[in-house]
């Protein structure tokens, strides 16, 4: 028998002074971002202490392991909400939410105006109601606070840094069009009208692409979240109904409980064939696009929903999980800026909020 030697805990070197970290939700994207951590921390990268793990448990304080802390919050048993766990926490600390939730959410632009910082993938903070978008701008603005949300659409991608840098830059958007869901970007890279849709759906959900209800990614929810959040970063104020979303969830699946869903996931089949058929025959591949037009002239429109392009479109390239964004603006009124490039999983989303750690402990 040959004996395993297990290496020793990689230690966590902080800088004196940092600020600390506080990370809410140990999920996919929590663990994810625990494991980048450690890689970057072994690489002497200038991140501050993570001091906290919490989760919809409770909390648990992180010591020089951050992997065992880790395993020891997701052993915590039932109790008070990772929200309350912030009394230890002030000026200067960054919150890394790596929560779905509305209730943390919620409680971005309270934080924001006590000074502390946030870097989030939770879309419910920028891409919910335009009255919460605000608050959490108008936080920022008071306390001098900052909020790194590069996360929330595209996990990373410089979709948000550029449309900002070009309004900054005195350029007006005329418009956004683009491929904004990873999992569905695989779904219609991947489908080829022969196979049951419902056969790729429970792939794409076995492998992680989708949420483990199919139906939150297929609804397009997820998406006008998305859409709301660029339209919003290009000075538009939009509002969520504004957004008309087709979705392609039949109302008996939306109907439908958690443990007949699978079941009833062949009622995708003919609706999605049907319109493959069509974009088939026509030369067009089908792409489920989230657009936003802001004429300078009239009022701004916005759509989600599966659409059948020309190969020749600017966002019908990409395979897999790519994002593909492209940007029409007075500077880019011949030629969109199109924006490509791997738009879900945990890894580029753990990035993308360390990323954001990085740039707001170190300007």
């Amino acid at each position: 028998m040959v004996a395993l030697q297990v290496a020793p805990a990689p230690v966590v070197r902080a800088l004196p002074h940092a600020p600390r970290l506080l990370l809410l939700g140990t999920g996919v994207v929590g663990r994810a971002v625990v494991a980048r951590y450690q890689r970057l921390c072994e690489r002497n990268l200038p991140l501050p202490r993570l001091a906290l793990l919490a989760n919809s448990r409770g909390a648990q304080e992180c010591g020089h392991d951050p992997a065992a802390s880790l395993r020891l919050a997701e052993r915590l048993p039932r109790g008070r909400a990772h929200v309350l766990a912030m009394d230890a926490f002030a000026a200067g600390d960054v919150v890394i939410d790596a929560t779905a939730s509305d209730v943390v959410a919620a409680r971005h632009a309270e934080w924001l105006a006590l000074g502390l910082h946030v870097a989030t993938a939770n879309k419910l903070g920028s891409g919910s109601g335009l009255a919460r978008a605000r608050a959490i701008g108008d936080a920022c603005a008071r306390s001098g606070a900052r909020y790194g949300d590069s996360a929330t659409v595209g996990a990373g991608l410089p979709l948000l840094r550029s449309l900002r840098a070009l309004v900054h830059g005195g350029d007006r958007i005329h418009g956004v069009e683009g491929v904004l869901s990873g999992s569905l970007a695989w779904l219609f890279d991947r489908y080829d009208g022969m196979r049951p849709f419902s056969g790729f759906v429970r792939e794409a959900r076995d492998a992680g692409y989708t949420e483990p209800d199919p139906r939150i990614d297929l609804s397009g929810e997820d998406v006008r979240r998305k859409l709301l959040i660029l339209a919003r970063a290009a000075g538009l104020p939009l509002e969520a109904e504004q957004v008309q979303v087709d979705s392609l969830v039949p109302p008996a699946l939306a109907m439908a409980s958690a443990d007949r869903l699978d079941g009833q996931l062949p009622l995708l089949d003919a609706p999605v064939r049907e319109r493959f058929q069509q974009a088939y025959r026509d030369g067009g591949r089908l792409r489920f696009v989230a657009r936003f037009d802001a004429p300078a002239d009239g009022d701004c429109s916005a759509r989600v929903g599966l659409c059948a392009l020309p190969a020749s479109h600017p966002i019908c390239g990409g395979s897999g999980t790519d994002n593909r964004v492209a940007i029409t603006s007075c500077r880019y009124s011949d030629q969109p800026l199109v924006i490509q490039g791997p738009g879900a999983g945990a890894e580029v989303t753990a990035a993308a909020l360390l990323d954001d750690v990085l740039r707001i402990v170190h300007p």
